[in-house]
């Protein structure tokens, strides 16, 4: 039984399916999406599906069409000790999903903040409705983004203007967003899940275990320098050069029709 049959209406988080998409909603509005313990075990229940699941080739992130996610449960940091919080299920739920190795659009609207937008940032597509408002506002509480916020910003956007958003506490709305390179597409905002699910369902077309390389290999990129990107990037071709679905690939090609693949 799937999540999505058992699901109540008041689940911290809902999913359901399209096709080969599965579509994970924060559902916590009258807390305007606060990131709590419960929602985050949704969120990486939910991958966990995904993730078993051969005929899911990409999974949607949002939180519907007015809020992604307004940052932490701040009642649940404020009794959060420094020993709890390093043995805390909260850094294993964003590690999760940072290395959730299917393809993975973030479709955000309204705010889009603190842990929220660390969230976002975990996925490899953000497409963002024009009422998206993104930043970090942790200093205001005294600390600091702890769930990859100081990283990615920087990585995408450069460490001079990655400090005003973290020092600053400074937000940056959609299409500031996108002239960053950070927001792949905006749209209005009743459209914005459909627009998450059509960048999925795009993906989706594509050989599921190509994809599966192709990202760790752009993830590694983070991480290592580029001579031994490069060794992993060939390491990784080598192993698709022996797939069936490379092979459907050429053949399709070659005998021009649309190709398909099964993952193997």
């Amino acid at each position: 039984m799937t999540a999505e049959e058992q699901q109540p209406d008041d689940a911290p988080v809902l999913v359901e399916r399209h096709g080969h998409v599965l579509v994970a909603t924060i559902n916590r509005p009258q807390q305007r999406n606060a990131l709590s313990s419960a929602v985050l075990a949704g969120i990486v229940a939910a991958l966990d599906e995904a993730e078993g699941d051969g005929d899911v080739r990409a999974v949607v992130l949002t939180g519907g069409t007015k809020l992604f996610a307004s940052g932490a449960d701040v009642r649940e940091l404020r009794s959060l000790t420094p020993a709890a919080y390093l043995r805390s299920p909260r850094q294993k739920a964003f590690a999760r999903i940072a290395a959730f190795p299917k393809p993975l659009v973030a479709a955000v609207a309204g705010y889009v903040l603190g842990g929220g937008c660390e969230i976002a940032m975990s996925a490899d597509i953000i497409v963002a409705a024009d009422s998206a408002v993104l930043g970090q506002p942790e200093i205001n509480l005294g600390i600091l983004p702890g769930a990859g916020g100081t990283q990615r910003w920087s990585r995408v956007i450069g460490r001079f203007r990655a400090a005003e958003l973290v020092l600053g506490a400074t937000n940056v709305d959609a299409w500031t967003a996108k002239r960053m390179g950070m927001v792949s597409e905006v749209v209005p905002s009743e459209f914005v899940v459909v627009a998450g699910i059509r960048a999925a369902e795009s993906l989706a077309l594509f050989s599921p275990v190509a994809q599966r390389s192709a990202k760790a290999s752009l993830r590694m990129s983070e991480e290592i320098g580029v001579s031994a990107g490069l060794d992993y990037e060939k390491a990784q071709l080598g192993v698709l050069l022996s797939t069936q679905d490379h092979f459907e690939g050429i053949d399709a090609f070659l005998e021009k029709r649309p190709a398909e693949f099964t993952g193997e």
